[in-house]
């Protein structure tokens, strides 16, 4: 495909436009994992983790389809997901830290970023993939072109969550949500009872959500009596 045609172009432009409807989610987990971060260091993290997770996804999208098929691995993502999601209910606003552990630091803020970003982009980088038609340059030059767009994503997403601490929780939910629903199409669980219906792998990202809220809830309660018992 030749970088002058208008083929390229329509590609290149496809892949920028389906890697910003797809990394909605993405956006919310970067902005939940620097929150707790000094301004300053909420910029440094959040530009290295989007960078950084660009180029895990070029790499992802390569080895996708093959991945795709690996059994547990959606399963073993949808866990990791659920724990991402609680950690982040469980940092304090003031920043002092998750539950059980020191300080936030932009390294954690980066792997935490990493790790989810890895876990969620495996199915959209299916559609990435499909949009780049086997063109590894054009892939690359897309996803490059995405970052400025995450970026402003996640840093307007900031913003919001100091004004609505509610977004906090939404975010969550939404981690727990699409982990209900990798769960329920891992090719293991599928081979095994059949490809569930649209409506039922809703109800289970729905109850991944709940299970991710009434656990972070849970925890941060229990956090909070034993803070006060201790003072």
């Amino acid at each position: 495909m030749e970088y002058t045609s208008a083929a390229f172009w329509a590609a290149l432009g496809s892949i920028i436009w389906v890697n910003i409807i797809l990394s909605g989610d993405n956006a919310v987990v970067i902005a939940l994992a620097a929150r707790s971060l000094p301004p300053q260091q909420q910029r440094q993290a959040i530009f290295w983790g989007s960078a950084a997770a660009i180029v895990m996804r070029v790499v992802l999208t390569i080895i996708a389809v093959e991945m795709l098929t690996w059994p547990y691995l959606k399963i073993v993502g949808a866990i990791l997901l659920v724990y991402i999601g609680v950690t982040l209910m469980l940092e304090d606003d003031d920043g002092d830290g998750k539950l059980g552990q020191g300080g936030g630091s932009m390294l954690a803020a980066i792997r935490t970023i990493l790790i989810a970003d890895l876990v969620m982009s495996l199915d959209n980088v299916i559609a990435v993939a499909a949009a780049a038609k086997g063109n590894i340059p054009l892939l690359v030059i897309g996803l490059a072109l995405s970052i400025p767009l995450i970026i402003f994503g996640s840093t307007l997403l900031l913003k919001v969550m100091e004004r609505f601490p509610i977004i906090i929780t939404a975010g969550a939910a939404l981690l727990g949500f699409l982990a209900g629903e990798m769960f329920l199409t891992d090719p293991a669980l599928v081979q095994r009872v059949g490809e569930l219906p649209h409506w039922q792998i809703n109800v289970g990202g729905a109850l991944g959500a709940a299970l991710v809220v009434a656990l972070g809830m849970l925890l941060r309660r229990r956090h909070a009596m034993r803070q006060a018992t201790s003072e």
